[in-house]
């Protein structure tokens, strides 16, 4: 008989199985703290479950384990990215950001990425697998875990497609701020999409209080197709109308991730476009200089056409920020540390 991942399971799923096994329900409680509260990694150590029933616990069960395979910090800022490899020898990134108000986890949510946006690493090699809910919850806790400090929020930023991932995403959500768990309120959650319409309408039903961060990177059809396949199936003016119903479904603020690619989606003319399309809209604009990749060609925007690009954006009274790049010492860019890995002959 496999065994199942019982790290992936929420409680309410827990209870009714364990029920199924003849044990009170309770016993689901004990066994889901033993696990996403103090973490540990065998039945044998939940000291208060009786004997026959940890027993029982090892047939049918497994609890779901990563490895720090490789470790960078950032000699700037303190940024932690990590290499970890998964139980079949696989590998994901994890980058840790250390701010002010607390630490930041991006975690990836599958083994590459079939998406095929052009500036991004992650997606060289196409997608291998999905991460399951036990997966990514191990990459949270492998970096509490590792630094002995408490993750504060999660972004859903790193390799793959959160929405592509869809159950299995939800079923983390819902561990992650399960009170008997790491009780993480999802208002410090972050979940990155590069525009997965039909996926975001069936998010928002949820009425998660998550933040949802949109991959746009361009203001039309003509530039964004360039760049991300995915909009030749769901054009600009089509996910901005999810967008909204997203928002009047949640009351949750959107916000735009736009990488800024010199000479192809910086200028003022662009700016304008979107800063228009944006107008009245309740959202954030995260500006963000392109990461260089190897292989690829585009370059990030000067620092006068960032400048620019903010000021016509806020003209047209629409919140802008440019985002802090953190680790640049370290590869910080999603998907780099795995490709790397990938060259050095490493089955991926």
């Amino acid at each position: 008989m496999k065994r199942i991942d019982i790290k992936s399971i929420p409680l309410p799923d827990l209870t009714a199985r364990f029920e199924a096994l003849g044990q009170p329900k309770f016993r689901a409680k004990q066994v889901f703290r033993w696990i996403h509260q103090k973490q540990v990694g065998n039945f044998n150590e939940m000291s208060d479950l009786p004997l026959e029933f940890r027993e029982k616990c090892n047939e049918i069960f497994y609890i779901e384990s990563i490895n720090i395979k490789k470790r960078l910090v950032s000699s700037i800022d303190g940024t932690v990215k990590y290499l970890y490899e998964l139980q079949d020898g696989n590998t994901v990134e994890a980058v840790l950001m250390k701010y002010k108000h607390g630490n930041s986890l991006c975690i990836s949510t599958q083994v590459g990425c079939r998406m095929g946006c052009a500036f991004c690493a992650s997606t060289i090699g196409g997608l291998v697998r999905s991460l399951t809910a036990g997966e990514m919850l191990e990459e949270v806790y492998s970096a509490g875990r590792d630094t002995g400090e408490k993750v504060s929020s999660i972004v859903l930023m790193g390799i793959g497609e959160p929405l592509d991932n869809y159950d299995n995403v939800l079923g983390f959500l819902r561990i992650l701020s399960a009170p008997d768990g790491l009780n993480l309120s999802l208002r410090h959650v972050s979940l990155s999409t590069c525009g997965l319409v039909e996926q975001i309408d069936l998010l928002a039903q949820e009425k998660l209080p998550l933040t949802l961060s949109v991959s746009l990177h361009a203001p039309n059809d003509a530039a964004r197709n360039r760049t991300m396949p995915i909009n030749r199936k769901y054009p600009v003016d089509e996910l901005l109308a999810a967008c909204t119903r997203y928002f009047h479904a949640t009351g949750r603020r959107i916000s735009f991730e736009y990488a800024l690619i010199a000479g192809e989606n910086d200028t003022p003319a662009h700016a304008r476009e979107l800063g228009q399309k944006l107008r009245g809209m309740n959202c954030h604009v995260n500006l963000i200089p392109v990461n260089p990749v190897g292989g690829k060609q585009f370059r990030a925007s000067e620092k006068s056409s960032i400048g620019q690009f903010v000021s016509i954006l806020e003209g047209l009274g629409v919140t802008t920020t440019v985002r802090r790049r953190l680790g640049t010492d370290i590869n910080a860019a999603c998907g780099q540390l795995r490709r790397e890995d990938a060259s050095t002959g490493t089955p991926h």
